[in-house]
């Protein structure tokens, strides 16, 4: 039995690169039973970021008042990463990226069957690595090491299509009033909002079970 996992979720929220580590745990433990399919789908945190991206200093200050008020999160999220194996370097951050180019192209690695390796490779480049994913050339680089074919993913950014994954996402996001990331969908009938514990993630593949 394959229990299908959808995860709506944005690339430069640091929660969902925890979920995943999260999820990976859940999905790794000896006494699961069944098989699961994980789908990446987009969620815009700023659907009207400017293509280019802005300042993360300035753009934090704006949300949440002040510079030191943004480390003192980001000094929370630090220590809850590093219980999951993640370096978040914050400080190499230079530009919050606007990250629809970068949801395009997961979108076309789930057709290419590489969708978690450049997920992977994306978390990384931005929360360990600080690289800008807004800029195309820096974009195009981090997904196809992550095994993307280059070409394939230079035609889809220039041709500004493969918007796909956005219109279902967004249609998801109604019907479930998600309002934060990430959320994961298993089997479309069983929903956990953020970054759960990976007893979370057991214990509704088992509701999910349960019901079939």
């Amino acid at each position: 039995m394959t229990l299908p996992i959808d995860i709506i979720s944005d690339v430069i929220c640091p929660w969902c690169f925890i979920g995943k580590r999260r999820l990976e745990k859940a999905i790794a433990a000896p006494d699961r039973q069944h098989e699961v399919r994980v789908r990446w789908l987009p969620f815009q945190l700023n659907p009207t970021m400017p293509n280019e991206g802005i300042s993360r200093r300035d753009y934090r200050i704006k949300k949440f008042g002040s510079w030191e008020r943004s480390q003192e999160l980001d000094a929370k999220v630090v220590a809850v990463g590093e219980e999951e194996g993640i370096h978040f370097a914050f400080d190499r951050i230079e530009r919050t990226p606007n990250t629809l180019d970068a949801h395009r192209l997961i979108w076309l690695a789930d057709k290419d069957g590489v969708q978690d390796a450049v997920m992977e490779a994306l978390f990384l480049a931005y929360f360990t690595d600080g690289r800008d994913i807004s800029n195309r050339q820096t974009l195009i680089d981090v997904v196809a090491d992550a095994g993307l074919d280059r070409h394939q993913a230079e035609e889809v950014l220039n041709r500004g299509e493969e918007m796909e994954a956005i219109k279902e996402a967004g249609e998801l996001s109604r019907q479930f009033r998600v309002d934060g990331v990430p959320f994961f969908i298993i089997s479309g009938k069983v929903t956990l909002s953020g970054a759960q514990q990976p007893d979370a993630f057991l214990d509704a593949f088992t509701q999910v079970i349960a019901t079939k």
